[in-house]
Order: structure tokens, then sequence, then C-alpha cells
């Protein structure tokens, strides 16, 4: 008698549809983004609660398309420069690094300190490019294409500022606020301590956060508007060690910042890949999968 071999885990059908294989495709590379030293599939597939055998198959085709590599037989999977290049194929097709660099480095000469531009894609805000300002002593430098926290993050302060209440509140508790641990001792982590900062943050045309990050970290941020309609796109930011980088240090620093950020809303709206998209194409931040 032939004996039978295990069965693995029977797929539902929309599991196995092309929208669920993309979502898990998606997810790996997000896991594997976070853990640059990589994973063994079984974490990868723990970690996401995707079968093992699924799993197998999505680092196959990503490592035959050249996204992911192996180290050795069956040793940890790690992603490739691949998704860098795209991304910063995009970034120079679009013209940010010829429109926006010059005024990012000339802040961050200006500061001394790190300077970031961050643009809005659907309801997140992502870090794409720098200029270091800080030629010695401490240097806060994260690397870029990371999703900024909104909760916590002065460019996300920046950003929620400018929008309804309620519609900030939405896209904070879409995306969590966080456990403290995992940021700054100041970091906000309720509704009522948020709004305070942002209501200060619209008043004062900026954002200023203390400790909220990171424990020994500080931020200023104020956000770039689409010339065309006064959307905002995206949020130009100051960071530094807090030693360094006082709340009286970022105060003084805030009309240079304000400059810029205007100086960026033209350059982004120059941008043919960034400028703001009209608004009868803005999807509602209140729509679920598939409505607009």
């Amino acid at each position: 008698m032939d004996k039978k071999l295990p069965q693995t885990p029977v797929e539902s059908d929309a599991e196995a549809s092309p929208s669920g294989l993309l979502e898990r495709t998606l997810a790996v590379l997000e896991l594997l983004a976070v853990h640059a030293h990589g994973l063994p599939l079984y974490e990868v597939a723990d970690h996401l609660r995707i079968p093992r055998s699924a799993t197998h198959r999505i680092l196959n085709s990503l490592v035959e398309h050249g996204y992911v590599r192996q180290e050795r037989q069956l040793g940890a999977y790690l992603l490739t420069a691949k998704l860098t290049s795209l991304a910063f194929t995009f970034l120079a097709a679009s013209g940010i690094t010829d429109f926006a660099q010059p005024i990012l480095d000339r802040l961050a000469h200006q500061s001394g300190e790190l300077v970031r531009l961050a643009m809005i894609d659907g309801r997140e805000l992502i870090w794409v490019a720098k200029s270091q300002g800080s030629p010695f002593g401490l240097r806060y430098d994260p690397d870029m294409g990371q999703v900024g926290r909104l909760s916590c993050s002065a460019s996300g302060h920046a950003w929620l500022s400018c929008l309804p209440e309620e519609e900030a509140i939405a896209l904070v508790e879409t995306q969590g606020y966080g456990a403290r641990r995992d940021f700054g001792p100041r970091a906000p982590e309720t509704r009522t301590a948020l709004l305070k900062y942002l209501r200060v943050a619209r008043k004062r045309g900026f954002a200023v956060t203390v400790q909220t990050y990171t424990p020994w970290m500080n931020a200023c941020a104020a956000p770039v508007r689409s010339i065309a309609t006064g959307e905002v796109t995206g949020t130009v930011v100051i960071a530094g060690p807090n030693v360094r980088l006082t709340e009286a240090r970022m105060l003084e620093l805030g009309s240079l910042l304000m400059e810029a950020a205007r100086e960026l809303s033209m350059a982004v709206s120059a941008s043919p890949g960034l400028a703001a998209r009209r608004e009868s194409d803005r999807s509602s931040f209140f729509a679920g999968p598939g409505e607009a």
C-alpha cells in the first residue's frame, strides 16, 4: 500500500484569487523591507499567517524576478536592490530630484540638521528625499521609503492639521497610535492628546514635536501644497537630536521652514509625476475597498 503524504491546508477561493495573491506578495515585500538581514521561510509564513507552501511559491517567484534573494540553500530571504532602483528611477523621472533637492540642501545647510521631504500616497505619508545638514556630531538619518507614523511624527501632524479633525482622527485610527514603548515618551496616545497638537500646529502654520517619535529626537514640519488646488501633497521636516534642536530653536527656524515649504509647493507642482491629483480623482479617506 502506498503511504499517504500529509495534506497541506486547502486554501479558499478568495485566498487563491489574484487579489489574494497580490496582497500576500506585497505583504512579503513589506515584511522583508523591515528585516534587512532577512528572514527564513517559516518566519515569513508564521508572521503573515500564510501557509508555508504558499509562502514558498511567492518567495520563489520574487527570487525569479530579482526582487528577493536567498543567502544559501534553506537560508534567509532578503530583498535585493531592485525595488530601491525602481523607486529612484521613479523619483528621477518625476523630477523631484531636479526640482526639490536644491531646496532641501539649502534648508539643511541653514538649519544644520536633517531635512526630509515626505509625499502623501493614498492614506500614508512616505519620506522620499533628504539632505543632511550636520557634517559631524550626533546625526539622525533614518532610511528613506519608510511610512511615517501619523500620530507622533511632525510630518504627520503637519498634514493632519490641514484636514478636518474627524478626517484626521480617522486616518490615525486606521493606522493606529502604536505602542508608547515603540516611540517617544511624549507621543500622543489618545484622540484628545493628538487634537491638542494639531490645533497648535494649525494656528502656528507648522508642527513642532518634542520627543514624540523617538525619546531623543525633535522635529518641526510644514505642509507642502498644490499651487493649483491648495491640497496638501506632502511635508517638509527638519529633524535632529533634542539636545541640539530644542523647541526654541525649532521656533526660530519656523520662517525658513515655511519658506522652503512654499518653494517646494511650486517645485512639486512643476514635477509631472508628483503634481497633485485633481480633486475629482481623490479617493475618500472613509471609502472602503473598491469605493470612491
